[in-house]
């Protein structure tokens, strides 16, 4: 019985079938991680130009 569970724990060390689905999670996870910095630089960035035109605007139209 004990030989038995060996043969078994050693043939599930030796699979290497989920090892391709492990590999594409980490890359889909470092994809994620970049693609929200990013965003959120951009995002900032965006953010930015339309407060400081809007305030142009503003300032141009209460100018009148």
């Amino acid at each position: 019985m004990m030989q038995r569970i060996r043969n078994y724990l050693r043939s599930l060390r030796a699979d290497q079938r989920g090892l391709t689905t492990v590999e594409y999670a980490i890359i889909l996870c470092v994809i994620v991680a970049l693609s929200v910095s990013t965003w959120q630089t951009f995002g900032k960035g965006v953010a930015t130009k339309l407060g400081t035109d809007t305030e142009a605007i503003t300032n141009a139209l209460n100018a009148k």
